[in-house]
């Protein structure tokens, strides 16, 4: 699966004061909802916090990725965003996160759900890749770095 395919640049957020993990989560709720009309921001967020208490998305190295599925998505999709200043996401490493990719997919898409998060896992666990889109600026160069360490990892 490409990055393309899951990420717009409307999708895009840098330096997004959120002051917690709540936040982090009901804001991305708010965005992927008003990108796609037929998404609920109530079940976005219902369904990121169920699968928050699951455990947390926050894989180490300032890295979190929620995900859920959800009965009225059509295509597995996503959020990346750069917060201004980290945020405590219960991660593995107790360190906070401040980079985040969103992932929602269809109810019934597991292979493609799995498939999107080791995507995005691999991408996020390279140092490098992770300092180039810390260093972006701008939602713009965020997006446009992401899809380009997607470019050379594929």
């Amino acid at each position: 699966m490409q990055l393309n395919q899951l990420l717009t640049q409307a999708c895009t957020i840098e330096g997004a004061a959120w002051s917690s993990k709540k936040r982090v989560l009901e804001q991305a709720s708010e965005l992927l909802a008003s990108q796609f009309d037929h998404l609920d921001v109530d079940a976005i967020y219902n369904g990121l916090l169920s699968r928050e208490r699951l455990g947390s998305t926050g894989l180490g190295g300032g890295i979190a990725i929620p995900h859920c599925r959800l009965q009225d998505c059509d295509k597995v999709t996503g959020a990346l965003i750069h917060l201004k200043d980290p945020v405590d996401f219960d991660a593995r490493d107790n360190q906070p996160v401040d980079l985040i990719f969103v992932l929602l997919a269809p109810e019934e898409a597991h292979d493609s759900h799995l498939q999107a998060l080791a995507r995005v896992a691999g991408l996020l666990q390279d140092e490098s890749n992770l300092q180039r889109l810390r260093r972006a600026g701008s939602a713009e160069a965020l997006y446009q770095t992401a899809l380009d360490i997607a470019a050379q990892t594929s």
